[in-house]
C-alpha cells in the first residue's frame, strides 16, 4: 500500500492548516446524545436502524431480500501528504458500511479546502480517495465542495446488505467473544506527529493501518454467527465498547493485555502527549468503566481516538476459534480481547 506517492507540495502541510485532525475531531459521544436529545424520530417500518440508535450507518429495507446501507463521515486533514489522507478518510468511511454487515456500492466526495490549498494537492486528495473507493469494488459518481478555511475530506457511502444479516452494535449476547482487528494507539501517533516526536517507520506504518480497509474482517465475520459488530473510531475502544454493552443491555470484561497497543503510543501517554479527544472520551465512557489496576497510560490508549479503526466484534463462543483463525494474517492485527457478560448492574466494562 503506497504512501505519500502524490505529487509533491514542499510548500503544504496539510495538519498544519487544521486545528484538530481525523476523527479526533469528532463531536463527543456524550455531547451528541444531548444535541439529538427531544428530536421527534419518525417511525418507518422498513427503517431497521435508524439515527435513534448510536450505530455505524442507517439501513433500510427496499425488498425482503435487500436493505440499504448509508453513513457519511468526513474530517480534516490526519496525515501531511494530500494523496495518504484521502485515502486514510475514504477507508474510513467505508468502514461504517463494513461495520453493518454490508458492501459499499457507491460514494459521494464531500470536500472542503482553502482558497490558498493547491490545486495539485486538492487534486491528490481526490485521487487518494478515488483509488481507495475502486479497491473497495465501489464507485465514486460525483459529490459536493465548499471553500472553507480548513481542509476537510471523506465522503457519503450507500450500500447493500440483506435486512436479516445487518449487523449493528446493540445485539452482543452473553457469552460472546470480543475480537478485534486493528492496534490501538493511532489518535496519539498522529497527535505526536504534528510534533514531529514519532519516527518516520512509525508513522509510515499507522497511516498504513489507517489506510486499511476493514473488507477483509467484514467478509469473514459474516460468515459466522456474529451478534454485534462497530468499527473503532473516534470515540476509542472504550467508548464504543460502552455504547455496545448499553445498546445490548450487557457489561464486558475485557483484557487490557490482549488489547494491542504499540509501545510506541504507552511511552508517549506516559509523557502526557495525548489528543483532546482522548478526554472527551473519558469523560463520557469513565462512569461506566470499571478499571481495576489497569495502568494510566494504557487507559488513555484505551480511550484514545481512532481514525479508520478495526472492528469490534462479538461473536458466538463456539465459532469464536474459526472465525479468529481466519482473522489472522488477513486483518492487520487479529486480537482475541475478552467476552460479553451478562448485566449486574453498576458499571457496564470491567478491565482486567
Amino acid at each position: 500500500m503506497e504512501i505519500g506517492t502524490g505529487e509533491r507540495n514542499d510548500d503544504i502541510r496539510l495538519t498544519k492548516l487544521a486545528s484538530c485532525a481525523g476523527c479526533g475531531a469528532k463531536v463527543g459521544a456524550g455531547v451528541l446524545a444531548q444535541l439529538l436529545e427531544g428530536i421527534r424520530v419518525r417511525k418507518d417500518p422498513d427503517l431497521l436502524v435508524g439515527f435513534d440508535k448510536s450505530d455505524d450507518a442507517s439501513v433500510y429495507r427496499i425488498s425482503d431480500d435487500l436493505a440499504l446501507v448509508q453513513t457519511v463521515d468526513f474530517f480534516p486533514p490526519i496525515h501531511d501528504d494530500p494523496y495518504t489522507f484521502g485515502r486514510i478518510a475514504a477507508a474510513n468511511a467505508l468502514s461504517d458500511v463494513y461495520a453493518m454487515g454490508g458492501e459499499p456500492k457507491l460514494c459521494l466526495n464531500i470536500m472542503a479546502v482553502p482558497k490558498s490549498m493547491p490545486d495539485s494537492a486538492v487534486h491528490e486528495m481526490l485521487r487518494g480517495g478515488y483509488e481507495t473507493v475502486y479497491e473497495a469494488g465501489a464507485l465514486i459518481t460525483g459529490g459536493h465542495s465548499i471553500l472553507d478555511e480548513e481542509p476537510k475530506y471523506g465522503l457519503a457511502v450507500t450500500g447493500f446488505v440483506h435486512p436479516d444479516k445487518v449487523l449493528t452494535n446493540s445485539g452482543a449476547q452473553p457469552g460472546d467473544v470480543l475480537l478485534l482487528t486493528k492496534p490501538l494507539g493511532t489518535g496519539i501517533l498522529t497527535t505526536a506527529a504534528r510534533a514531529e516526536l514519532v519516527g518516520a517507520s512509525r508513522a509510515e506504518e499507522t497511516a498504513r493501518l489507517m489506510m486499511t480497509l476493514n473488507k477483509a474482517g467484514r467478509d469473514i465475520m459474516v460468515k459466522y454467527r456474529v451478534h454485534a459488530c462497530t468499527d473503532v473510531t473516534g470515540f476509542g475502544l472504550l467508548g464504543h465498547l460502552t455504547e455496545m454493552m448499553q445498546g445490548s443491555d450487557a457489561q464486558a470484561r475485557l483484557d487490557a493485555a490482549s488489547v494491542a497497543i504499540p509501545e510506541e503510543a504507552l511511552a508517549l501517554a506516559r509523557n502526557g502527549i495525548l489528543p483532546e479527544g482522548m478526554y472527551r472520551n473519558r469523560s463520557f465512557a469513565e462512569p461506566y468503566v470499571d478499571a481495576g489496576g489497569i495502568e494510566l497510560a494504557v487507559q488513555d490508549a484505551l480511550y484514545d481516538p481512532q481514525t479508520s479503526g478495526g472492528l469490534l466484534i462479538a461473536v458466538d463462543p463456539e465459532d469464536a476459534k474459526a472465525v479468529f483463525a481466519e482473522l489472522e494474517g488477513a486483518v492487520p492485527c487479529a486480537q482475541r480481547i475478552g467476552v460479553v457478560e451478562k448485566y449486574q448492574g453498576g458499571k457496564r466494562i470491567f478491565l482486567t
